[in-house]
């Protein structure tokens, strides 16, 4: 573990409840989750991964998003939708992800939505910003008790129905919104962790992707 993790992870530091007590989740939540992210690889990664996650919790597919990395060549958009049967047959094989066809099968498809959508907006940034939950359309409420209840918005649901209308597989719109928390569209850090305002202040100072 790297000093940087050690700090991050101490647990002094008031957090968003569900990041526990494990040092790499705790990672994740102070030094990803909710910070906006704009490059494409990382984008599709993430969609990809939460469509993985689907009837399993996050720590499981975090704890094996190296070896997806390796599996899919680094999220490459490009080199996962040259992927063809071969390769799904393989990846069943492969005891370092979640052997689940239709999930392997949809990555694969998703990467060749993906390129589309980077051929129509000019990159995948310039898409999913668009679907941006502004702060004045936030709820006032951003304990923990009242975010836990959110497992969707009509953000999220309009990005699914965009998405799948788009030929995107599971892509529902509860995976959506923990899409959009993940990659900073929305900032749904609870009003006492340690990371709202940095994260806020990541939002405020990011340049938008716009469609060309």
């Amino acid at each position: 573990m790297t000093d940087t993790m050690s700090d991050l992870s101490s647990s002094a530091l008031p957090r968003c409840p569900w990041a526990g007590d494990d040092a790499l989740y705790r990672h994740y939540h102070d030094a990803e989750w909710g910070r906006p992210v704009v490059d494409d690889t990382r984008l599709f990664e993430k969609i990809c991964l939460e469509g993985f996650q689907s009837g399993l919790s996050w720590i499981t597919i975090l704890r094996k998003r190296e070896n997806f990395r390796a599996a899919f060549f680094g999220f490459d958009i490009a080199r996962v939708a040259a992927m063809n049967d071969a390769d799904i047959e393989r990846l069943l094989q492969d005891a370092g992800i979640i052997r689940h066809r239709g999930k392997i099968a949809a990555t694969i498809n998703n990467a060749a939505r993906a390129l589309e959508l980077q051929a129509e907006f000019g990159s995948l940034a310039a898409y999913f910003w668009g679907f941006e939950t502004r702060p004045e359309h936030r709820p006032d409420d951003l304990s923990w008790a009242a975010l836990r209840l959110m497992a969707q918005t009509d953000a999220s649901r309009a990005l699914s129905k965009d998405l799948r209308k788009r030929g995107f597989k599971f892509v529902g719109p509860t995976t959506c919104y923990a899409f959009m928390q993940a990659m900073g569209l929305v900032n749904d850090h609870t009003d006492d962790c340690f990371c709202r305002e940095a994260v806020e202040a990541e939002r405020t100072a990011l340049a938008r992707p716009v469609p060309v």
